[in-house]
Parts: C-alpha cells; structure tokens; sequence
C-alpha cells in the first residue's frame, strides 16, 4: 500500500495532494518534492504542537508545516510546506540518529534536495568566556569531540593536564600541527555562507527575561557570559558525552584551537553536528545535497560550566532539572534562523544557482 500523507490542520487538508503521495518511503518516485530549505532540529519535548517548545516545535507552528511525510527509516515524520518547499525533520539525540537521518533523508527519490539550503538549529551548552545563555552562534568550523585516546586521569603522567587526547599524536602535550582531519575530526563550513548570514543577523534583538537575567548576573568576571543574548560567531564542539566544568569548558577551547590550527573558537558544545555535517559531504559526493549550503546555528540553554562559587557536580545536576536558558534559546534559533531563511526565500531567483556571500 503506498504511503500517505497526513496534513495535520484544515488549512493543510485543502491543499492539493502532491506527487509523493504514491510513492513508498525511500522507494522511486517520479515528481519528487522540491525543497529550498531543509530545518534540521535534533529533539522535540513532548507533542510537536501545543505544549512547551523544544527545537521543533516553533519552526512546525509558525512557518505552517503542517504536511506531515511519514519517514519510518528514521526517527521522526517530516514536515512540508508546498508553497514555501522549506522541509523540517528531528533527527533524534546524539550523533549516531543524526547521521543516519541525514543520511536517510539525502537518499530518499521522494526529495528533490539538489539546491537545498540546510539549517541545524538547535540548543547547546554554551562558554561563559564567550557569551551568555539565550545567544545564538554561527559555527564556521564543526569540530568532533568523540574521536579521541583516552586514559583515566588517576593513571595519566604528572606533567599530562588531561587524559584526553587527539588521535596521531603523543599525548595531550603533543603540539603538533594536526594531521588532515579526513577522519571526521572536523568539519570547515562555507566561510562565504557563514559569514553571510551572521552579517544578515547579528543586529536581531533576541528574547530576555528577568530569570536569564538573574542567572547570567551570578558569572560574575566574565562580562560576556553577563551581557543580554547576542548574536556571534563561534565553534561548535560535537561529542556525545554530556560534559561540564571548567577544566572540560579548558579542554574544549584547548580541542578546537587545536583541530583549526589557531582560528577558531569554541563557544558552544552540542552532540550531533558532525553527524549532519559528514553525511552531507558523502550526500554530496553523489549530488544528492551540496555540503557548501549547510549552516549551523546553536543557541545557548546552559553554560559549559558553572559560576564562580558552584562546584561543577551540583550546577550541572540542578541545570539538568531544566536549563535556565531553554525557552529563550529555542527562540532566538526560531528569530535568528528565520531571518536567513526569509532571505533565501526573497530572493529565491537569485539563491537558487549561487550562494549568498
């Protein structure tokens, strides 16, 4: 029986039934959908619509996706707009869903994602060295935290500030100029693209509230971590361990600096952007997505690590009872990414053959 399509609202139900409405999930298909704009969120809190938003939600509400496309070879449905062609999907946590949906969605004949713009969006720890909790960062290198050697730190030497280290090297003290990261240790994003959009978007005012207010006033020395929500440039720092502190928020900074040789910085920490990032360079080996068309945009719901004062164990077990900055942080990934979004779409003549820079 071939697979339907669900719109979930009135508005969507009079809208005529596309092409893909025969085909078979990953099957053939001969009018397949096209798609200016791929959302890629990670998680979802609860239903998709109508309660409290995690990164899904929003884009679902208020960018009317409401043609649901059933996607069982990954975790979660995608959603559609025929008339703006802007696709969403959640990928599920961590970096092994993230890939395999990626991957799932680039191969799938029911999509036609050949000028496809992809947008990760999605909520991150974030360095209070950096900025505060509810900004948003435009990554221009993704940088994976999980390929790695390890040794515990009760047996590593005396002169090792960690145990932790990057595969080809000698240890955590080795400074070596790091090798070709072909392994997938990171990832250089369209320097043209991601400067484009942070151009397009540092000057949007995002949401503040008295409660993110009062938590970034406790960082007292780091006037950034201080400051109302903003929108920067900074790194993101994929690994599937949910780590926190000071001397991991060290090893983070010390990670990245490392992997881009000098001219990155890390600001926020995530698990699933490698994920994304490397299906979509082998998508694009076979031109079914462009690599050079991916942004990231992480927005802080957390610090990396806590204020002066806290001892890292209990602020990372009070923040896991509900982060401080979750609710500001989906919004300014709704406002930020919005933004870029209504751009491409604007000028959709131009956007279509030729990136923005």
């Amino acid at each position: 029986m071939a697979a339907s399509l669900a719109p979930l609202d009135g508005a969507a139900a009079k809208a005529p039934a596309p092409d893909i409405a025969a085909c078979q999930p990953g099957g053939p298909c001969a009018h397949p959908l096209p798609v200016k704009v791929v959302v890629v969120t990670l998680f979802e809190i609860g239903a998709d619509s109508g309660d409290a938003a995690g990164e899904f939600q929003l884009w679902k509400e208020r960018r009317h996706l409401d043609m649901r496309i059933p996607f069982p070879q990954s975790y979660h449905d995608l959603y559609y707009d025929p008339k703006t062609q802007v696709l969403a999907m959640v990928t599920g946590i961590g970096t092994a869903r993230s890939s395999a949906a990626t991957m799932a969605l680039g191969l799938d004949p029911r999509f036609d994602l050949t000028h496809a713009y992809w947008l990760v969006a999605g909520i991150a720890g974030i360095d209070p060295q950096d900025a505060s909790i509810g900004s948003a960062a435009w990554a221009r290198w993704v940088v994976d935290g999980d390929l790695a050697h390890e040794i515990d730190a009760r047996e590593i030497p005396k002169d090792w500030k960690t145990g932790y280290f990057p595969r080809h090297t000698k240890g955590p003290n080795d400074t070596a100029t790091p090798p070709d990261p072909s392994g997938g240790e990171m990832f250089a994003l369209n320097p043209a693209l991601v400067s484009w959009a942070y151009r397009l978007t540092r000057d949007v005012k995002l949401p503040d509230s008295p409660a993110i207010a009062a938590e970034r006033a406790r960082f007292a020395g780091y006037p950034n971590a201080q400051r109302p929500p903003f929108v920067l440039e900074g790194e993101q720092l994929s690994a599937m361990t949910f780590w926190h502190g000071k001397l991991l928020t060290d090893w983070a900074n010390g990670w990245v600096d490392y992997w881009t040789s000098g001219k990155g910085e890390f600001v926020t920490s995530a698990m699933e952007d490698t994920g994304v990032v490397q299906s979509l360079t082998y998508l694009d080996r076979i031109g079914r997505a462009d690599k050079d068309r991916v942004l990231v945009l992480r927005a802080g719901s957390n610090y990396t690590m806590p204020p002066p004062g806290e001892d890292a164990a209990t602020y990372l077990l009070h923040e896991n009872e509900g982060y401080a900055g979750l609710q500001a942080a989906v919004e300014s990934l709704y406002l930020v990414g919005s933004k870029v979004i209504d751009e491409l779409l604007a000028d959709w003549g131009r956007y279509k053959d030729s990136e923005p820079r």
